[in-house]
């Protein structure tokens, strides 16, 4: 939609290929007008006709991740350089993001299952902001760009998250407090979770295991590791785990043992009432 192409292969995830364009102008009703939201229109109007109805959604990135798409590393440079102009940048891809996932919700009544498919688990529909590059950036940074785009969102869509796959996300605990209504946050494997905790003691913490490391665990592993994280986030009512991007080197036996630790939990959670 923003003009970056995709490359496709058969032995990986789709890859997108920076459109590295040389300034921050971006037509936000040209992208909705074009080839690829009309095929996207097409295509859901055409399975709501044959099934009767649309379920699901399109993973929709976040603010960052799509600057990096469209303008590549310099955007890096751009928000020390010329941070006025990355400010109306950013707003405009914020933009862009609500209209296409207003187009996503009347649809589908969803917005952000192919982010996390965790989320389909709430009772209402959550708003859940991919910041998978704000490992990338300084706090000071998340804070100037980031956090007034969150801040806006958590009071217009409820419940909402952030989506942080990074290894720190504990780094940006107090900023994450000042987000009005963080209702979720997704835990990148080696967060803090007790610092995260003490500081957002209403946030359901999703944690996220390792799909790179799970490979050389053994089932009794994989438990422990779950039970250690569980119990470490200091609220196991606001706690939930989740793996994805697992290949074939993850045998079932491996995968078994995610689901028999979680479900271990619930029955003891259960049991002290």
């Amino acid at each position: 939609m923003i003009g970056c192409r995709v490359e496709y292969r058969a032995d990986a995830p789709p890859r997108v290929i920076p459109a590295l364009r040389p300034d921050l102008r971006i037509d936000v009703d040209a992208a909705l007008a074009g080839p690829a939201f009309r095929r996207l229109e097409t295509l859901a109007a055409a399975l709501r006709s044959r099934h009767g109805r649309v379920e699901g959604d399109v993973n929709w990135g976040g603010v960052l991740n799509l600057a990096l798409d469209y303008r590549g590393q310099d955007i890096f440079l751009d928000m020390i350089d010329k941070p006025l102009e990355v400010h109306a940048f950013f707003g405009r891809l914020a933009e862009l993001i609500e209209r296409f996932t207003a187009f996503l919700a009347r649809e589908t009544g969803t917005t952000s299952i192919s982010v996390n498919r965790t989320v389909r688990h709430f009772r209402e529909p959550l708003f859940l902001h991919s910041e998978c590059a704000l490992t990338m950036i300084s706090n000071e940074h998340y804070e100037e760009f980031f956090l007034p785009i969150d801040a806006a969102w958590s009071l217009r869509h409820r419940p909402f998250g952030v989506h942080y796959c990074g290894a720190d996300p504990h780094r940006l605990a107090d900023a994450f407090a000042r987000v009005p209504r963080l209702d979720f946050l997704d835990v990148g494997w080696g967060g803090d979770l007790g610092r995260l905790r003490r500081t957002l003691p209403g946030t359901f913490l999703n944690v996220r295991l390792s799909p790179a490391e799970i490979v050389d665990w053994s089932p009794a592993d994989i438990r422990r590791a779950i039970r250690s994280r569980v119990a470490a986030s200091g609220d196991p009512i606001l706690t939930g785990v989740c793996c994805i991007n697992m290949d074939d080197r993850v045998a079932d036996d491996q995968v078994r043992a995610i689901f028999e630790a979680v479900f271990e939990l619930r029955r003891e959670l259960a049991v002290r009432g």
